[in-house]
C-alpha cells in the first residue's frame, strides 16, 4: 500500500530522531510504497498546530546510507531533484507534524497515487497516557491525517536507555510494522475508529512478544506545573531537553516569589515531573497503554478524532498479526491500481457484530484474510430494532443482495433468511435444541441408537435417565420411568450403611437448562439425591420470572467461560428438566495426584449439512487435584472442569490437547478419532432422529462446543454440546486456535455458499491449516 510517513522529531538524527531512517527501511522491504513528509527540526510536544500566518517552504532530502550511527543526516536540496528518480526524495517542511500531513496528502507525491495510510512516526519515546498523548506532534500528525479522512496509526518506540541499539531498533521496526500491516487490514468498519495510537518498546526482541488491545491511561498533573524558573534560558538545548524528558530525570520543583507583593521578573525553562507520569501507570495497575509497555510489550490504541477513545471493552485484549511478507513483485504501484480498478458488481454485504469483545476481531480478520476487499463491504457497526433484532431489509441495498449476517442469535434475521434462501447467509440454525438442551440431547442419543444398534454413540455417551421435576415433594413419582436409575439407587441402598461409599454405582445429576456448571450434583442414594431437591427449593427466591422454553433455543450459551457465576440455585424453569448419567470414574489424569480435565471441541455444522471438527482441541483441567466421589462428593472445583467455576485459574487452566505431555501421541490420535466418529454419529442422528428439534438450513452455519471427557481406559465420553461457545476460555495465549478455526469457517462454510472460486480467494492460511477442518460427515437432506 502506498504510505505516507511523517514525525514529529525530524530528519534523521543520533540525538533527536535516531528511528525515522531504520523504519523508511523495513517499510519498503516489506512491500509498501513509502512518501516521507517530515518537519525539518524537532517539533516534539506541539500537538495538532498549524503555524498560522506563515508560509511554510520544503526542503528536498536525501537520507544517507547509513541508518544508525552518527553519520545519519543525508543531503538537503533547496530545489527537487528533476532526473526522474525524485519519488526517493523526502519533503522537509518548516512547519508542524499536522501541517506535514496536509502537505504531504494533499501537494507531492501524487505520482504514486492516493495515499492508503498516515503512519506518524517512529516517536522518540513513547506516548503513552493521556498527558504525553494529548500534547504529542506524533498524534498530532495521525489526527491531521484522521480528519481528512484518511486512515492513520501513531508509532512511538518508548526506549528505556539512550543506547540506540540497532538490532534492537530493527526489531522494533518489525514489532511496528508487523502491527501496522494487521490493524490496515483489520481496520473496522462503519467509522468506529479514525486513527490508532502503537507504542512498541526497545526492548531485546520486541518483536516475539505480545500485543495488546488497551485503553489509554487518564492521568493529571500533579501540583507543581510544568515550568522550572531560571535565571539563564540560553542554556537550555531543546533536544537534550526533550530526550532527558522522555528519560523520566526532569524533577524540578517550582521556586517561590517570597518578594511579598507584585510581580518578580523570571525565566522559565520546560521541565515536567513526568517522575508523577509514572507512578500514574504503577498506581493504576494493569490494563492500561503505559502498563503494557513498561512491562516490555506493545500496546494499540484505538481513537476517534474527537478527544475520545474508541471503545475496547474491558480487560487487556492480546491481538496477533502474521509477519508482513517482503516485497517480491517489483511493480507494487502496478498491482496495487490493479485492484483499485477492479469492480464487483454483486459485493457480499458482510454484517459482523457477534457481541464478544474476544472473539470478534478475529471474526473480522478471518474474512479479511480469504475474501478480498472488492468481493465484500465488511459492516461492523451495525443498527438494531427496539427489540434487539437486525433488519436485514432496511440495511441491504436490494431484498435479494447477497449478504452474510454474524451476530448473536437474537439478533438474526431469520424471516429474511427463510425469504432469501440463496442469497442470504446466516450463523445459527433457528432450532436445535435436539443438541444443546441437556434432556434433549440425552433423547436424541437414545432414538438414534434404537435406530442404529451399532452406532458409535452407544459406547460413547452415558445412558441418561431423563425427568422432569416441578417440586421436591414430587421427586419419587417423577422417577417412575427412569427405570435405571432407580435400580441402581435400589441396589446402593441394598448395600447398607456399612458398605464402603465406593461399592455404590456413582451418579452425575445436571439441569438441562443450565450452564456454567450450574446445578451439577453427585449422588449415589435416593436420600442424597432426595437432599438436593430439598436444599434447592429451600433456596428459591421469593419470586421468580418463569419462562417458557419451547421456543427458546438460545441457551446455553458457552460452557466452561469466565465470567462471573451467580448464586447456585436452580430457578424454577431449570428446576422442571434434568438428566441423571452414571458418573464416568475414574477419568484420565495426567499424573498421579493430577487434575482431571475435559476436552473441548470446536465444530461447524455447514447448510444441510456438513459436519466439520477441528483438530486443534482444548485441555481444559480442573481447580483441584481429583478426588474421587465417595471422598468428596460436594467439592466441585476437583471434579468438575468449567473453567467459570475457577476464581484465580492456575496458569495451566487451559492447554493444548495435542501438546500434553504424559498421554503417548497414538492415544491421542485414537481420542480423537473417537471424537470425530461421535460428533458425525450424533449430528446425522439429531437431523434424522429428532427433525422437529433439529433443523439445519441450507442457508445457514453453526459452530458448536463438544465436551468429552477420557476415562483411564482411553474412551472419550461426549459430556455435552454448546452452542455460540465461549471462546474467552482459550485465553490470550492460544488465539491461534480460534483464529484458525474461524478462518476455517469462512472457507468451509462463507465462501462455498457465495461461490467464491479459488482463484479469488487471498492466502488465508497454508494447506497444512486447511486440513485442520476434518469433515466428519456429509448428510444430504434435501433441504436445498
Amino acid at each position: 500500500m502506498h504510505i505516507l510517513v511523517t514525525n514529529d522529531d525530524g530528519p534523521p538524527s543520533s540525538k533527536a530522531s535516531p528511528y525515522i531512517h531504520a523504519f523508511v527501511k523495513h517499510l519498503k522491504e516489506a512491500g509498501h510504497d513509502v512518501s516521507v513528509c517530515l518537519p525539518n527540526t524537532q517539533r516534539s510536544w506541539i500537538g495538532k498546530a498549524h503555524m498560522i500566518g506563515q508560509t511554510l517552504k520544503p526542503l528536498y532530502f536525501r537520507p544517507s546510507a547509513n541508518i544508525y550511527g552518527d553519520d545519519t543526516e543525508g543531503t538537503t536540496n533547496a530545489l527537487p531533484d528533476t532526473s526522474g528518480e525524485g519519488d526517493e526524495e523526502w519533503i522537509l517542511v518548516d512547519g508542524t507534524p499536522a501541517s506535514c500531513v496536509q502537505i504531504g496528502l494533499n501537494h507531492f507525491f501524487h505520482s504514486k497515487g492516493p495515499v492508503d495510510l498516515v503512519v506518524s512516526g517512529p516517536n522518540y519515546g513513547r506516548n503513552t497516557t493521556a498527558i504525553f498523548a494529548l500534547s504529542s506532534g506524533t498524534l498530532g500528525g495521525a489526527l491531521e491525517a484522521a480528519v481528512c479522512k484518511v486512515k492513520a496509526i501513531a508509532v512511538s518506540f518508548a526506549f528505556f536507555s539512550r543506547n540506540h541499539d540497532p538490532v534492537i531498533i530493527d526489531a522494533a521496526c518489525r514489532q511496528g510494522i508487523k502491527v501496522i500491516d494487521g490493524l490496515y487490514k483489520q481496520w473496522p468498519a462503519g467509522g468506529s475508529v479514525d486513527l490508532y495510537s502503537v507504542n512498541v518498546p526497545l526492548v531485546e526482541a520486541v518483536d516475539t512478544r505480545k500485543t495488546y488491545l488497551t485503553k489509554m491511561l487518564q492521568n493529571y498533573w500533579q501540583a507543581g506545573g510544568c515550568f522550572e524558573e531560571i535565571d539563564d534560558p540560553s542554556a537550555v538545548d531543546p533536544v537534550e531537553a526533550e530526550a532527558s524528558i522522555r528519560e523520566g530525570n526532569s524533577s524540578a520543583t517550582p521556586a517561590k516569589n517570597t518578594s511579598g507583593t507584585g510581580h518578580k521578573h523570571k525565566h522559565f525553562k520546560w521541565a515536567p515531573r513526568f517522575t508523577d507520569v509514572y507512578t500514574s501507570v504503577e498506581e493504576a495497575g494493569p490494563g492500561s497503554d503505559g502498563w503494557v509497555v513498561k512491562e516490555g510489550h506493545t500496546s494499540v490504541t484505538p481513537l476517534k478524532a474527537n478527544f475520545a477513545q474508541a471503545d475496547v471493552g474491558n480487560g487487556l485484549q492480546e491481538l496477533n498479526f502474521s509477519e508482513p511478507a517482503v516485497r517480491e513483485e517489483s511493480n507494487v504501484l502496478a498491482v496495487r491500481r490493479k485492484l483499485q480498478d477492479s469492480t464487483a458488481p454483486d459485493k457480499i454485504q458482510a454484517f459482523v457484530a457477534y457481541d464478544d469483545e474476544y472473539v470478534q476481531p478475529l471474526i473480522v480478520s478471518a474474512l479479511k484474510s480469504l475474501l478480498p476487499d472488492d468481493l465484500v463491504d465488511l459492516v461492523t457497526a451495525v443498527a438494531v430494532t427496539d427489540d434487539g433484532t437486525f433488519s436485514a431489509s432496511r440495511a441491504l441495498p436490494t431484498p435479494n443482495a447477497r449478504a452474510l449476517q454474524i451476530m448473536p442469535y437474537e439478533a438474526l434475521d431469520f424471516d429474511h433468511a427463510a425469504a432469501s434462501p440463496r442469497s442470504y447467509l446466516i450463523n445459527s440454525y433457528m432450532i436445535r435444541k435436539a443438541l444443546i438442551r441437556k434432556h434433549y440431547l440425552s433423547t436424541t442419543v437414545e432414538h438414534w441408537v434404537a435406530k442404529r444398534p451399532e452406532s458409535v454413540l452407544k459406547t460413547h455417551v452415558q445412558r441418561s435417565e431423563a425427568f422432569e421435576v416441578d417440586y421436591a415433594e414430587f421427586l419419587d413419582d417423577a422417577l417412575v420411568e427412569a427405570f435405571d436409575l432407580r435400580e441402581s439407587l435400589a441396589r446402593n441402598d441394598a448395600l447398607g450403611v456399612e458398605a464402603p461409599p465406593q461399592d455404590r454405582q456413582w451418579w452425575i445429576l445436571k439441569p438441562g437448562m443450565s450452564d456454567r456448571g450450574q446445578g451439577i450434583r453427585l449422588f449415589s442414594t435416593m436420600d442424597e439425591l432426595q437432599a438436593i431437591f430439598d436444599g434447592w427449593e429451600e433456596d428459591q427466591p421469593d419470586t421468580d420470572d418463569e419462562e417458557d422454553d419451547a421456543d427458546d433455543e438460545q441457551a446455553p450459551r458457552g460452557g466452561g467461560g469466565s465470567e462471573d457465576v451467580e448464586k447456585d440455585y436452580i430457578t424454577t424453569s431449570h428446576l422442571r428438566h434434568f438428566v441423571a448419567q452414571p458418573y464416568i470414574h475414574p477419568p484420565l489424569l495426567l499424573a498421579d495426584g493430577g487434575h482431571k480435565f475435559h476436552i473441548r471441541t470446536y465444530v461447524l455444522c455447514a447448510g444441510s449439512m456438513q459436519v466439520y471438527v477441528y483438530r486443534h482441541m482444548l485441555a481444559l483441567f480442573a481447580a483441584k487435584p481429583y478426588r474421587a466421589p465417595w471422598d468428596a462428593p460436594d467439592d466441585i472445583e476437583s471434579f468438575l472442569t468449567n473453567t467459570c467455576l475457577q476464581a484465580s485459574p492456575h496458569e495451566t487452566t487451559v492447554q493444548r490437547f495435542w501438546a500434553l505431555e504424559g498421554i503417548a501421541q497414538r492415544t491421542k490420535e485414537a481420542v480423537f478419532g473417537q471424537i470425530c466418529a461421535v460428533t458425525g454419529d450424533l449430528f446425522e442422528g439429531a437431523a434424522r432422529a429428532m427433525p422437529v428439534h433439529f433443523q439445519p438450513l441450507p442457508n445457514a452455519f453453526e459452530v458448536f462446543g463438544l465436551d468429552f471427557l477420557v476415562d483411564a481406559e482411553g474412551c472419550a465420553w461426549l459430556l455435552e454440546v454448546n452452542a455460540f461457545p465461549d471462546f474467552k476460555q482459550t485465553g490470550g495465549d492460544l488465539t491461534d486456535i480460534v483464529a484458525g478455526f474461524w478462518r476455517g469457517v469462512v472457507r468451509e462454510a462463507v465462501v462455498p455458499f457465495f461461490g467464491v472460486g479459488e482463484e479469488r480467494l487471498l492466502g488465508g492460511g497454508s494447506d497444512e491449516e486447511r486440513g485442520d477442518m476434518v469433515r466428519v460427515r456429509d448428510v444430504g437432506l434435501g433441504r436445498r
